[in-house]
């Protein structure tokens, strides 16, 4: 919670009066204190009894493809066109070593990821969800900004401290979801609930982007992060839920790398967004583009961040619904 508050208000404070890259760099002194929290706690966890083989050819294939589809969603629209041979390239060899790697899963004796947790109907819409969501979440989280600077017209600073309505809402509601999970039965419906709420403010920021007061989308996106904040907690327990103490760490790790996945991919989708309707992609400055322009911009952008939302909700629908572990007889406060 304190880290998501602090983010944007030092990311902001970075740009405007030391240097962008501090963003960068700063990851490396946390991190090393992250390590050394870390450490002590890990080297107590018991070591499992059973030797495992790591399928080290897999693991290649998944970072090969995964670094090339980066590239490509990275570059497309900004270095190269999206229609360009490199771009082309790029995509048509990650597809070719996705290809590969799916053909490791089924060959493999013990396989990077196990076939048992692909092939789970609640592991596979969990993590649809938040790769979705994630991909909504932080396109929302990039373009936010550039938003209030240039049709707002606040400093960088103000618009990380602006951004804390965001921040603040989805921690609120994944605080609440995480609480109220394990005192109801349908768990699966506080996420449906919220991701719906935040379609609705979504929808109405897109409709009122032009023109819309500081105070108003202070509001809508305070609400947007309370709604889809809700789906965090839900999706991950639901998954760490759908399968056995053996395969908890790997659906987990699967969960993790798609919401990775999603973050990059969104950010790409609506920056194409962006491009297609002249407004420059983010940090590169918006001097070129007309405010009218500007304004329909941010309306699609707002709209197809929303359509990501409707899509995580409609895999929230399709998943099914497993009673909690250790909670079979929780009683039913909402249904």
């Amino acid at each position: 919670a304190v880290a998501s508050i602090a983010g944007p208000l030092l990311g902001g404070t970075f740009a405007e009066h030391l240097h962008w890259s501090l963003i960068f760099w700063i990851n490396i002194p946390l991190g090393l204190v992250a390590m050394a929290i870390i450490n002590k706690p890990l080297r107590k966890l018991p070591i499992a009894a059973k030797h495992h083989r790591i399928d080290g050819l897999g693991a290649l294939l998944l970072v090969a493809a995964t670094a090339l589809l980066l590239l490509a969603l990275n570059w497309g629209g900004s270095e190269y066109p999206w229609l360009s041979r490199e771009i082309f390239g790029l995509l048509a060899c990650s597809a070719v070593i996705w290809s590969a790697f799916a053909l490791r899963l089924l060959r493999a004796a013990e396989p990077l990821i196990s076939l048992e947790v692909l092939g789970n109907p609640i592991v596979l819409a969990g993590t649809l969800s938040l790769f979705l969501l994630q991909a909504a979440n932080i396109g929302l989280a990039v373009y936010l900004p550039v938003y209030l600077q240039s049709i707002l017209g606040l400093s960088a600073s103000e618009s990380g401290t602006a951004m804390l309505g965001l921040m603040l809402g989805t921690v609120a509601g994944a605080t609440f979801s995480g609480r109220t999970i394990a005192r109801v039965v349908h768990y699966k419906r506080i996420a449906m609930v919220g991701v719906t709420f935040a379609i609705l403010c979504l929808g109405i920021l897109g409709l009122v982007a032009g023109h819309a007061s500081l105070l108003i989308v202070e509001i809508l996106t305070t609400c947007i992060g309370l709604g889809s904040g809700t789906t965090f907690p839900v999706a991950t327990v639901s998954v760490q839920n759908a399968v056995d103490q053996a395969h908890l760490g790997v659906a987990t790790g699967v969960l993790t790398f798609l919401r990775s996945l999603g973050s990059a991919l969104g950010v790409a989708i609506l920056g194409a967004v962006a491009l297609g309707y002249g407004l420059p992609l983010a940090g590169e400055g918006t001097q070129a583009a007309s405010t009218a322009v500007e304004a329909l911009a941010f309306v699609m952008i707002f709209f197809t961040a929303a359509a990501m939302l409707v899509m995580a909700l409609v895999a929230l629908v399709l998943m099914p619904e497993k009673p909690l572990r250790g909670h079979p007889e929780a009683p039913v406060l909402a249904d």
